[in-house]
């Protein structure tokens, strides 16, 4: 049974995981800050993850910001000992990418879709509330088709309230009615309702095209907030994109074993590199 570090690298949030082989043992978040170098993450995580880490046979790692790429590679090849393997272009994922330019594909909508076919087959759409909303679409033989990104629902309440005197910072919340009566309900019913409301519109499309019946799969700090007002989201799934960085980690790495006849496999199957240290 392999110990694996799984970490997710996102514009607003560091997710951090830690499987013993299949049973996700801890998961941490932190806030992502391009400022931060390679030994105050490794401090951090380290800090996070105290004793349950042990020693790690492995590490994967799917990020959004490539700036922080390099930083995470040196860290966690200092702080753990093992070589990060980074979600990227000629990683063996098992998924097929039918879009115009796969390199275009974050790689943390790759291991959402990943995940989401392996655990409730397809097709199937994953909604992934982050800085984005993410809405990616994967057909019933197990292929990614693309999808839909909308700005996220906290960047466009702040857009909101840094551009209008007026309007104040609420909380983000159901206010119990569509019809407010003061302004901070107001805000809260547009913000909600007006959220899930698009959610819904743009599954029902997407819908029109793989079928009625693709099963709606939420992932991300809003999904448990949005879904109780959505009519088609039928599974709140918190650790999707870990649970796909720990089925990509095995795909790439049972591609690097001895097969029954004793033979290793060949090594076109798999171009995946790690991210090497960062020159000094």
């Amino acid at each position: 049974m392999s110990n694996l570090l799984v970490v997710d690298v996102g514009n607003t949030n560091v997710v951090l995981g830690i499987y013993r082989g299949e049973e996700l043992a801890g998961s941490w978040r932190l806030a992502t800050a391009r400022e931060r170098t390679a030994d105050e993450y490794g401090i951090l995580t380290k800090q996070l993850i105290g004793d349950v880490a042990g020693t790690l046979d492995g590490a994967i790692v799917s990020s959004v910001v490539p700036p922080l790429n390099r930083a995470f590679a040196w860290m966690i090849e200092q702080r753990f000992g093992v070589e990060a393997l980074f979600v990227e272009p000629g990683v063996k994922t098992g998924i097929a990418i039918h879009v115009d330019n796969p390199q275009e594909v974050g790689a943390d909508r790759i291991v959402n879709s990943v995940a989401a076919f392996s655990k409730y087959g397809g097709p199937c759409i994953v909604v992934d509330f982050g800085t984005a909303i993410n809405f990616d679409v994967v057909s019933a033989r197990g292929e990614y088709l693309g999808g839909v990104l909308a700005p996220g629902i906290g960047i466009s309440a702040e857009a909101l309230f840094s551009r209008a005197a007026r309007l104040f910072r609420v909380e983000i919340k159901d206010p119990g009615k569509i019809i407010g009566t003061n302004t901070m309900q107001s805000l809260q019913s547009g913000l909600y309702y007006g959220y899930a409301d698009m959610v819904d519109g743009i599954v029902e499309r997407i819908k029109g095209v793989v079928g009625e019946k693709a099963r709606v799969i939420a992932t991300g700090g809003q999904a448990p907030l949005i879904a109780r007002a959505s009519r088609h989201i039928e599974v709140i799934d918190e650790f999707l994109t870990l649970e796909g960085l720990r089925i990509v980690w095995e795909r790439s790495h049972a591609l690097k074993q001895p097969s029954a006849s004793g033979t290793r496999a060949a090594p076109a199957q798999i171009s995946a590199t790690a991210a090497r240290k960062p020159r000094t």
